[in-house]
């Protein structure tokens, strides 16, 4: 195990670790359930939970805890000070009304998707997605979009760390899979998973650049029984690489950036 710097501070971490055990799964937790998530004892998470509740982060609901709309400040400022899910938001949602499918914008977060905009179908999915929903990045359709933008390197630190593990029976089964899907995904400009993540879910994404980086991934999420993969790629496909290269270029970026 690495040792820690000097100036580490191990009741932030803890802190934190009390706070991130909250999530869309699991909104409302016992103090016995954070302390077996955080691996604290019961008597360590009840006074993270009590200090965390004065300085009101989060709230006692019975003999449950939940947090409350201050923990949103944690993150407030970096999603301020990001100006791309502004950008996108009005293409997203023109997109998502012309299609009534879910659109969203996703930046890569170590192994995982985040996504940093969302427009909603009117039609409920199965699986919740909200800013700052996160999905590892093998198992996406943005994820592999973001893949694919990586130089060689981290492309390859990263293969060499990730753990697979099947969502469903359509899952990716191996690291050499994943990076032939990755490849592919470079050589096309665009990725399509279907059923891979959530029984039930297609997912198609493009990417969003800026000069010659990939600063995100525009998505389109539609149910299977929607239309068949071809139809998405015949239909799908021309407006979201559209409404990514428009975003693009009010972001400054190139007018032909996803356009390939």
């Amino acid at each position: 195990m690495e040792e820690q710097a000097g100036y580490f501070v191990k009741s932030v971490e803890k802190a934190f670790d009390v706070l991130l055990a909250f999530t869309p799964d699991q909104p409302r937790l016992t103090v016995s359930q954070v302390a077996a998530a955080t691996d604290m004892t019961r008597a360590s998470a009840r006074r993270f939970l009590l200090t965390l509740a004065d300085l009101g982060y989060v709230r006692a609901e019975g003999s449950a805890f939940e947090l409350t709309a201050r923990s949103l400040d944690v993150g407030r400022s970096y999603l301020a000070g990001l100006t791309l899910p502004r950008v996108a938001g009005p293409h997203l949602k023109e997109l998502a009304e012309h299609l009534n499918e879910t659109t969203a914008l996703c930046i890569l977060d170590g192994g995982d998707v985040v996504y940093v905009a969302c427009v909603p179908s009117p039609r409920l999915l199965s699986v919740s997605i909200t800013v700052g929903t996160r999905f590892p990045a093998w198992a996406t359709s943005m994820g592999r979009v973001l893949l694919a933008g990586l130089p060689a390197a981290r492309l390859e630190d990263y293969l060499q760390s990730v753990q697979l593990h099947r969502f469903t029976d359509r899952s990716l089964g191996s690291v050499e899979d994943l990076r032939a899907e990755v490849e592919a995904t470079r050589r096309k400009g665009w990725s399509m998973v279907s059923q891979e993540l959530e029984e039930g879910l297609r997912g198609v994404a493009v990417p969003v650049m800026r000069g010659h980086e990939v600063v995100a991934a525009a998505n389109v999420s539609l149910q299977t029984h929607r239309a068949a993969a071809q139809d998405i790629e015949a239909t799908v496909l021309p407006e979201l690489l559209e409404a990514a290269r428009r975003i693009a270029l009010d972001y400054g970026g190139s007018a032909g950036a996803a356009a390939r």
